[in-house]
């Protein structure tokens, strides 16, 4: 085995008691839930705290910087995600068939690049919001002879059953999960029940309900008409999949409404928005990625979207329904999140473009749309993120034992 530096000395470790306190979120842009999950949880730990100042909170891209291989995967990852989301399946059945992130070539390859973030931010905890990444750190805190020193928590950011079991992870001290069937799943995984804290999906506490008038003034503000039914078409961050091709048909309605396009980063797919917006008989808005999609969701009546779970909790926190497209069959981990939209009733499904206007025509002023807002308002996860910041708060050292005394526990 690689002889691997001595650093732990130049760590610190939470008994050390040093002052501001570290914590080090381990992420990756592959799709945007894990972003959103890792600024959403950056924002409660900064928030919750009595003193900011006393907090440092550093968000690492570990899977594009930590090696070629890793970059490797999720650029494919990516790819299919914006231009062959059919194939997604096959993606999804070859890392549960070769498990990289138990392969010691890709485990090695990433040791370089984590010792040097280890010193780099000195953690006093140490977070991941993907399946990859906490093996990848456990590898290294193993290597050091620190793991029980620098506490690994790992926040699961799809909501229900038939995720990876990569998020299975012996070396993590607690996971924090959504609800009963992610917990299920990993105790089948053979995660210690106790491990395992039901607290709801990390959705960052900006995605709030408005009332009517901040919906007014909010649509007034992005160049809408503030009384007209709007619908959101979200392409999601890599901006592609089936909602252009959705939108595509959209053009064609003849329906008194208004359109809000989200084109994510995808140069290619803004341009072609805006050429179909020109054929559009109604008003059509088109932008790229936005740090303020929940004004977006709160200036809609309806979203469009792929089912990705942190999309999917965040419009409901802004008590927003879905249309959610299952035109490509989803991925294992969406699919029990389309049965808990159907079930919950507040979202439906879109099995094919060519529904989408009889299906938004069906809810524009209906007793339908009415009661699938309060579907959303009942079962939308608030105050999560708070909920994981204060608990790993509790866990790390006394310095934080009063801090966020108010927030209240899940529903």
């Amino acid at each position: 085995m690689d002889q691997q530096p001595d650093i732990s000395g130049a760590l610190k470790t939470p008994s050390q008691s040093t002052s501001p306190k570290s914590i080090l979120i381990l992420s990756s842009d592959t799709g945007g839930g894990h972003r959103s999950a890792a600024k959403a949880l950056e924002n409660s730990f900064m928030n919750l705290h009595p003193h900011p100042g006393q907090v440092l909170v550093n968000i690492a891209r570990v899977l594009e910087d930590s090696s070629l291989i890793c970059n490797s995967m999720a650029g494919v990852y990516n790819y299919l995600l914006r231009h062959r989301q059919h194939w997604m399946k096959y993606y999804y059945s070859a890392i549960e068939r070769f498990k990289p992130n138990e392969s010691p070539m890709v485990l090695k390859s990433t040791v370089k690049y984590g010792i040097h973030l280890l010193e780099k931010c000195c953690p006093d905890v140490i977070v991941s919001v993907h399946p990859m990444t906490q093996h990848f750190c456990a590898n290294i805190l193993r290597k050091l002879g620190l793991i029980g020193k620098i506490p690994l928590y790992t926040v699961v950011t799809d909501p229900c059953a038939g995720f990876w079991s990569a998020w299975a992870c012996d070396d993590v001290e607690q996971y924090f999960v959504a609800g009963e069937s992610a917990r299920d799943e990993l105790i089948s995984f053979g995660v210690p029940a106790e491990k395992i804290t039901i607290s709801g999906m990390p959705v960052h506490s900006k995605f709030k309900p408005v009332s009517e008038a901040e919906k007014m003034a909010l649509r007034d503000t992005m160049g809408l008409s503030p009384d007209q039914f709007t619908v959101f078409m979200n392409a999601g961050w890599i901006g592609g999949g089936n909602i252009p091709k959705i939108f595509e048909e959209m053009t064609q309605a003849h329906l008194d409404m208004q359109v809000v396009f989200l084109a994510g980063n995808n140069e290619t797919l803004i341009q072609n928005a805006h050429e179909l917006a020109q054929s559009a008989k109604f008003p059509v808005k088109v932008m790229g990625y936005s740090n303020e999609i929940e004004n977006i969701m709160n200036a809609s009546d309806v979203m469009v979207s792929k089912l990705g779970g942190l999309t999917t909790f965040e419009a409901m926190a802004c008590r927003l329904p879905v249309i959610a497209d299952t035109i490509t069959p989803p991925m294992p981990q969406e699919a029990q999140t389309v049965d808990f939209i159907q079930q919950t009733g507040a979202g439906l499904t879109l099995d094919n473009p060519r529904k989408i206007v009889s299906v938004v025509q069906s809810l524009m002023g209906s007793d339908q749309l009415t009661r699938m807002r309060h579907a959303a308002t009942q079962y939308g996860q608030h105050g999560a993120a708070d909920r994981i910041a204060q608990q790993i708060f509790n866990y790390i050292a006394s310095p934080f034992e009063n801090v966020g005394a108010t927030i209240l526990s899940p529903a």
